[in-house]
């Protein structure tokens, strides 16, 4: 019984913890679904916006047509600014804070605009004309601040990428050096002069072998072989037979007349 109630207690505590996964995860879920229609909502809202600005720009003459100009140039250089940081941040840490600071100069250019609205539904016209300066000036710095931080962001994005790109053409020409090692002048050299140590180191051998063969030669000439020849030092066929007394005694013999032809 106890093994069964520890069962079911498992049971229910692991279904109380997917429901509660369930809950969070349809929270989450309505709460990013509820952002995107904020998100697109406003979007749609501003786009609106800025496609009737442009026709009071046109269609409406004076202080009106004036004003809507203003409103126009300050949300077009908010938001161009805005998609060009958004667009950068997740390379580049450091356009975070241009988009905090962004976010301020928004802030501004909302309550200016909250201003040039007033001023545009304002019956009297020479309060128009009295703020109208006052407020474009306003409207001017926040969209020159604007665009210098959009012109220094795309600045930065550019020299970023040019300096990967040359990073990248020396890895590749390097990369190619290396594919192409036959070809290239050192290992050409390094070639040639195996060659030439080579060939000296065999015509050398070849030198010392024959000064080996001519002194051998020489020395074989000049050695005298016993028993062949005559000459200084050298011994005769006769002495080396041991017939040379013999020899020398019969030809004395020769020499000498007979008893014989002397009588006669």
């Amino acid at each position: 019984m106890e093994a069964i109630g520890a069962v079911i207690a498992l049971v229910v505590l692991f279904g109380i913890g997917i429901l509660t996964l369930l809950i969070v995860a349809a929270v989450k879920a309505g709460r990013a679904v509820a952002a995107t229609v904020e998100r697109t909502e406003a979007n749609a809202r501003r786009a609106v916006e800025n496609v009737t600005l442009k026709a009071k720009t046109y269609t409406k003459p004076g202080a009106a047509g004036q004003i809507a100009g203003v409103r126009l140039s300050l949300r077009t250089a908010l938001q161009g600014t805005r998609e060009v940081l958004e667009s950068g941040v997740g390379a580049d840490e450091q356009l975070t804070e241009a988009l905090q600071l962004l976010a301020r100069l928004d802030a501004h250019a909302a309550e200016l605009d909250r201003e040039l609205r007033m001023l545009e539904r304002e019956p009297e016209s020479s309060r128009v004309s009295a703020k109208l300066p006052q407020l474009r000036e306003r409207a001017g710095r926040i969209t020159h601040s604007a665009e210098s931080m959009r012109w220094a962001a795309q600045d930065r994005m550019h020299r970023f990428a040019e300096d990967e790109l040359a990073r990248l053409s020396q890895d590749c020409e390097s990369e190619a050096g290396a594919l192409r090692h036959w070809d290239t002048g050192a290992g050409a050299g390094s070639g040639a002069g195996l060659g030439t140590g080579s060939g000296a180191g065999a015509g050398s051998a070849r030198a010392a072998a024959g000064a080996a063969s001519s002194a051998s030669s020489g020395s074989a000439a000049d050695a005298p072989v016993p028993g062949i020849g005559s000459g200084g030092g050298r011994l005769s066929a006769e002495e080396v037979l041991g017939l040379a007394e013999p020899l020398t005694r019969f030809a004395q013999r020769l020499r000498k007349p007979s008893p014989g032809s002397s009588a006669g």
